[in-house]
């Protein structure tokens, strides 16, 4: 039976990301990682917290305070391998490039273990993408009852923040590098969970942690000075004040009273409530009385732009407001005036509340999605496969039936999907890649999806460098650069990120050295690169060229930075073009509130669902979460009794 395409629904506040959907629509759209291999695949099951197998390409470098996915390919057969010395286990790119220190580096090697069982012939639900959207979609389902299966192209899950490592001789350690998230908060387990966190949700009903060192403050590297961000920023004596004097720190006030209702609004209805059918009557049902107590005139100020809120609190002091739009990209990838309030809503909450901490997950973000993983295998019911390419979502009488892979036999195999199938693909590759029968889907829906607006791209700089525990402890873990107010924070070369995860985790690197991680965020053009050839006189060159501001940027932090470094990688658009098979190399989708809204994961065809950053919620960490809960419980309606559970327990604890 074909699930209702349209459900009006009332005025549903959603957390974490937050959004008021009325009269949501229910439409498809597109994940976010890619993802796949060839038909055996490695059980990740086994190697967990343990080094994968050395890769063929050098290391990734990729991300953001947002959540940017790289997902890495094996080397395409045949070709010649890439200088032998840089081999890495998370391949991060042609654009890698040692140190001009004397050592060189390697990536970590562990040897292979043994193959597991062959796949199974069919599961319950085939997920195609190991990102944290599919991921978090994989887990909840195992939770369910469900035998799910999890197929990855790459050696190693987890999109961008799969992490990797890399050996150096200078110094005789290994170096731990983030691939894409790197700030988090809400994630400790020792600290009451939000039910607006929808991957703490997500951890907590499948029984899993992450451990992590909580903090409270960043580093800021403005035109008007150096400041600490702490969750008081807006008051007497905090940055607002030194730059703006009272005058500001009243204007931040006046906005801080008018976003507690709305962070009420958020809370009031759970991710984990909401679903892509007519179930949702009931599920979001247990939620709507937390509505009687809020006014509906500002409920549905959650849909407008960040920017209608700012003014509306009378907020006109610049500094002020420039902070505000720098939070907005950061989260958003979109200024203020395209941010939606309800994202902020939950975010001002988890910056500025008198408790507020961020997390530093211990051993980076790769613990987060080792804890997924281990919620997915832990039972028995699901499996998570690297290597295993799927080169097509087969579809027959308008439903999808399963996947077939590109090798083994040789035409692919096929594995068939019982209750269905959901994507972890960005719109436009799920769109555009061939792995959907170009006839399968509506011509207007598949020329809706391609003609979303992108986000820019990237370039990145990983650094392994000399620095001891004394030096450490005077560095924040987070750095946000801005070089001038005059031009956006959408501009090129004007706004960079740094973090520094060594400050708060030393298992990171060797005694004596730290790992680093600077990059634009989401302001470096494609058009720039879609020309270059990889491997290239002229792509080194330009990778040289595009890099310096980002250590410029490093240099205002560690002056001698360039000295005490002992192996640097350069990431470049092409790198998220390639090793993420991401459209253009782009963040993610670029909709403007008041412009557009991502749609849920319901696509025309049956039984395909999606998740990732081109559905609702949207872009980075918690919102990919939350797709992969709400694909989750949109698979079937045999998941709302599972779900209902859930609910049942989430509340008490609310």
């Amino acid at each position: 039976m074909r699930r209702p395409s349209h459900l009006p629904l009332l005025a549903l506040i959603l957390p974490s990301v937050g959004l008021v959907v009325v009269d949501a629509s229910f439409r498809s759209s597109l994940s976010s990682t890619a993802s796949t291999s060839n038909a055996r695949g490695w059980s990740v099951e086994d190697r967990l917290g343990r080094p994968h197998p050395p890769p063929p390409l050098p290391p990734t470098t990729t991300t953001t305070i947002r959540a940017a996915f790289v997902a890495l390919p094996p080397h395409p057969a045949g070709r010649r391998r890439r200088r032998r010395s840089l081999p890495s286990e998370l391949a991060a790119s042609s654009s890698s490039s040692s140190s001009s220190s004397s050592s060189s580096s390697s990536s970590s090697a562990a040897s292979k273990n043994d193959a597991p069982p062959p796949l199974s012939d069919a599961y319950d639900v085939v997920i195609v993408g190991s990102g944290i959207g599919g991921l978090s979609a994989g887990a909840l389902l195992c939770h369910y009852g469900y035998d799910v299966l999890v197929l990855e192209s790459h050696y190693a899950p987890g999109g961008a923040a799969h992490g990797y490592s890399v050996f150096n001789k200078e110094a005789n350690g290994t170096f731990v590098f983030d691939t894409g998230p790197s700030f988090f908060s809400g994630l400790n387990p020792n600290v009451k969970a939000k039910s607006s966190n929808p991957l703490r949700t997500i951890l907590d009903v499948v029984g899993e942690r992450v451990d992590c060192v909580p903090y409270r403050t960043f580093g800021l590297k403005f035109p008007e000075g150096d400041f600490v961000h702490s969750p008081n920023f807006g008051m007497p004596s905090g940055p607002i004040d030194i730059v703006s004097g009272n005058g500001g720190v009243d204007q931040w006030r006046s906005l801080m009273e008018g976003m507690e209702p709305l962070a009420r609004a958020v809370d009031a209805m759970p991710t984990m409530a909401l679903r892509g059918d007519v179930g949702v009557a009931l599920t979001a049902g247990m939620f709507l009385p937390n509505f009687g107590k809020l006014n509906p005139l500002e409920n549905l100020k959650l849909t407008m732009p960040f920017s209608n809120i700012i003014d509306g609190a009378g907020v006109t002091d610049p500094f002020v407001r420039n902070w505000l739009d720098v939070l907005c990209f950061c989260l958003s990838g979109v200024p203020s005036s395209g941010t939606i309030t309800a994202e902020m809503a939950m975010m001002m909450g988890e910056f500025y509340d008198e408790d507020a901490t961020m997390d530093c997950p211990v051993g980076g973000a790769r613990s987060i999605v080792n804890a997924l993983v281990r919620g997915i295998e832990k039972d028995g019911r699901g499996r998570v496969a690297v290597r295993s390419h799927v080169s097509e979502i087969c579809v027959e009488d308008g439903r999808a039936v399963g996947v077939r892979l590109r090798k083994d036999p040789p035409n692919g195999r096929v594995i068939r999907a019982r209750k269905g199938v959901i994507s972890n693909l960005s719109s436009w590759d799920l769109m555009k890649s061939g792995i959907v029968r170009p006839d399968a889907f509506p011509p207007k829906f598949v020329e809706r999806r391609v003609s979303t607006p992108a986000c820019p791209s990237f370039m990145h700089l990983h650094v392994g460098f000399r620095m001891n525990k004394e030096e450490l402890s005077a560095l924040q873990a987070h750095y946000i650069y801005v070089d001038e107010w005059e031009r956006s924070v959408t501009d090129e070369e004007n706004c960079a990120l740094l973090s520094v995860p060594s400050v708060h985790d030393a298992t990171l690197a060797p005694e004596g050295y730290a790992v680093l991680h600077v990059y634009t965020p989401a302001t470096e053009r494609y058009e720039r690169w879609e020309n270059i050839r990889r491997n290239t006189p002229e792509y080194d060159q330009l990778k040289e060229e595009r890099s310096e501001f980002l250590w410029r940027v490093l240099e205002k932090v560690i002056p001698d930075i360039r000295r005490r470094a002992v192996h640097h990688q350069v990431g470049t658009p092409l790198t998220h073009e390639r090793f993420l098979n991401r459209h253009r190399g782009t963040y993610g989708p670029a909709i403007y509130a008041g412009e557009g809204s991502f749609p849920f994961p319901n696509t025309p065809i049956d039984n395909l669902l999606v998740c990732g950053d081109s559905c609702f919620p949207g872009v980075g960490v918690p919102a990919v979460s939350g797709s992969g809960i709400i694909a989750a419980n949109s698979i079937s309606f045999d998941t709302i009794g599972g779900q209902l559970g859930v609910l049942r327990k989430l509340k008490a604890q609310l």
